[in-house]
């Protein structure tokens, strides 16, 4: 809190100006260290609004918890940690007539020395502060009648099942439901996912969780860094250097060993359209298509063949180019048409362009952002409908195979590659107004012209 009446909060190394506000206002904002109650600043009075001003900028950017407080004693029942930004708790409406059961996507965790609550689907997960509680969400994995709850669970409290409500951590039943309850998770494209796919999915991305993210080096104080190259087994060695020469045998040889990634682009001269379209010609074209039925009786499924090899021939990945700098083509983000070898324009804001490039040019560690950044994205129920247990990993292997067909084609047309680890799926999400859940990211890939290394003077 400042002298000029300017309030900033700070992390580390992270720090946001939150704005200006009055002496009373800036007062109240000092319980925030202890917690203020919702209601203290939920009325019309000038000073309400400004603290709920505050309260809200300070959540947007998820940096402050909820804490739901026994009257009694004032121990904290359970603390609500946000996991995606702009989450603000909400009381779903409940009543003793309605029947609510847990998400199958809900899991209940040890956490250093507290018990959390979780879903992928959640923007918040709940510590867990009373023992009792966590018994009444065991029983919940069953359905059960508000009123029976009232009846029969010691630590029964409506306001918290109405938040796991609105978290999607409940569901709520109606009469038709019956026991199909797969088939309740709010839409069908979740019945294709399987539990430990939709988890790895929003953990192992950006945008739907708050954890640690990317190279943290979190385990350095405590475990050696294993060698670059694993010691040799025991037992006798059979030498293959006499087999093999220093040189290349073959243009593809030569370009296996040429390829490496490429951080810094030739802004000056970047890639053409014409360069990109025979980049996605050469990648990622639909080369032709078929149709047949996996088994007897089953449906008839449809199929395509494209330069790069695929689980089952599913193709279950498309590509998204944001588009920075690319000689005859705007600036924007792109889908491209496999089937049709075209790009069509998605009403992305630049705003929303500007964070996805620069999120990129981080993660890289570049002096600047891609001249075409490449999103992979997976339909999963291509691939989930099919395959049960190995869905998100086949889903991986195919960008694993994309991500060096895309290598060895920009080697090989002398353009610049990287393949990135992060993306943010949530910001992918507004973008494209996609569910996250039924296409979303799971790879990227910087293109561009790379710069000519200094000639040596």
């Amino acid at each position: 809190m400042q002298a000029d009446g300017s309030i900033a909060t700070s992390l580390g190394d992270y720090s946001v100006n939150l704005g200006t506000f009055s002496a009373a206002a800036m007062d109240r904002a000092g319980h925030l260290a202890t917690g203020l109650p919702l209601a203290s600043f939920a009325g019309k009075s000038a000073l309400a609004r400004e603290v709920d001003v505050l309260v809200h900028r300070l959540a947007r950017h998820g940096l402050v918890e909820y804490r739901l407080s026994s009257p009694r004693d004032e121990q904290d029942l359970v603390v609500i940690e946000p996991q995606v930004a702009g989450y603000w708790p909400q009381c779903a409406k409940l009543g003793n007539g309605d029947t609510v059961v847990l998400s199958r996507f809900a899991y209940l965790r040890r956490r250093g020395n507290e018990m959390v609550l979780e879903s992928p689907r959640a923007g918040a997960l709940f510590r867990i502060g009373d023992p009792a509680i966590a018994a009444t969400l065991a029983a919940l994995s069953r359905p059960q009648k508000i009123s029976k709850l009232r009846r029969h669970a010691a630590s029964f409290n409506l306001d918290l099942l109405a938040l796991l409500l609105d978290s999607q951590i409940l569901l709520k039943l109606d009469a038709k439901s019956g026991e199909g309850l797969r088939l309740n998770e709010g839409d069908g494209n979740l019945v294709l996912w399987d539990f430990h796919d939709f988890l790895f999915h929003t953990r192992s991305t950006e945008g739907r969780h708050a954890n640690p993210l990317g190279g943290t080096f979190a385990y350095a104080d405590a475990v050696p860094p294993l060698p670059a190259v694993r010691p040799p087994w025991p037992g006798k060695k059979i030498d293959l250097r006499k087999f093999s020469t220093s040189e290349p045998i073959s243009p593809f040889a030569k370009l296996l060993r040429e390829r490496h990634s490429i951080r810094d682009f030739d802004d000056e001269h970047p890639i053409t359209l014409a360069e990109l379209a025979q980049f996605l010609d050469a990648t990622a074209r639909v080369l032709s298509e078929w149709s047949g039925a996996n088994f007897d009786g089953g449906p008839e499924v449809t199929y395509s063949t494209r330069p790069y090899p695929a689980a089952g021939s599913a193709y279950e990945l498309e590509l998204y180019l944001a588009v920075s700098n690319c000689e005859g083509l705007p600036r924007g983000l792109y889908h491209y048409d496999a089937g049709g070898h075209a790009l069509v324009a998605i009403g992305a804001s630049a705003q929303q362009l500007h964070a996805l490039s620069t999120a990129a040019e981080f993660a890289m560690d570049a002096p600047g952002p891609p001249q075409v950044l490449i999103t992979i994205a997976a339909r999963f129920g291509r691939i989930s409908w099919k395959y049960s247990s190995i869905a998100y990993s086949l889903i991986l292997k195919d960008v694993g195979t994309l991500i060096q067909t895309f290598y060895l084609a920009a080697t090989d047309m002398g353009l610049g590659g990287c393949a990135i680890g992060t993306i943010n799926i949530d910001l992918f999400a507004k973008m494209t107004e996609l569910e996250f859940h039924v296409e979303s990211p799971v790879g990227q890939f910087a293109l561009g012209r790379g710069k000519k290394p200094l000639a040596a003077s």
